[in-house]
């Protein structure tokens, strides 16, 4: 399709090259659509509600995800920058949403204070994003550089951050119960703690 109106819920749907910036829809339901190289930028969903979808290639960086529920999403190669995913509706009753980016873009994202457990990033690059108060128990978030992201209070039990870098964590502010690391990153992990490490 090429076009998006409030008028109707999409089902099976597929939207490609889309560009629909800068622009609102409201109250309009997405169930295992698929978006390809299409240009979200700046636009507004209020109320929305998206099930199931992929997004493949497409440009959402400062998409206003205003009172919309997220579930079942996968987002690859992705551009998602300064997305305040906080917006959101996310139902309290649910702890996994099921969202998965990989190689995705994700710089100067917010996600304050949010449940969202086995959430995976994979390859995805993650700077100057906030991850305080959240929990994000069984997360994957593997090859990943985080480079400048907030951590406090943050609930990382059992996170896998194989291979990933930059994770400026205080093991003492944190729950890092079973979480997973590089070597080398753990060793960063130990400067929260004042420990000097000598070969």
């Amino acid at each position: 399709m090429d076009k998006l109106t409030d008028t109707g819920d999409y089902y099976e749907e597929t939207f490609k090259g889309l560009i629909w910036t800068e622009k609102r829809l409201s109250g309009t339901s997405f169930e295992e659509c698929e978006f390809i190289d299409c240009d979200f930028s700046d636009s507004r969903f209020q109320g929305c509600k998206f099930t199931q979808c992929e997004f493949i290639r497409c440009n959402l960086s400062l998409a206003d995800m205003a009172n919309s529920q997220l579930y079942g999403l996968t987002f690859k190669d992705c551009k998602l920058v300064g997305v305040d995913w906080t917006k959101a509706g996310w139902p309290q009753y649910y702890r996994d949403f099921e969202l998965k980016f990989q190689r995705c873009l994700l710089n100067d994202a917010s996600f304050y204070g949010l449940t969202l457990n086995e959430l995976v990033l994979d390859e995805c690059k993650v700077h100057d994003a906030d991850f305080r108060e959240g929990n994000f128990t069984d997360s994957q978030m593997t090859h990943c550089t985080f480079d400048r992201s907030l951590f406090m209070h943050t609930n990382l039990e059992r996170v896998d951050f194989s291979d990933s870098t930059g994770c400026s964590i205080d093991v003492l502010a944190n729950e890092l119960k079973g979480a997973t690391f590089s070597s080398f990153e753990a060793v960063h992990l130990l400067e929260s703690l004042g420990i000097v490490l000598v070969d």
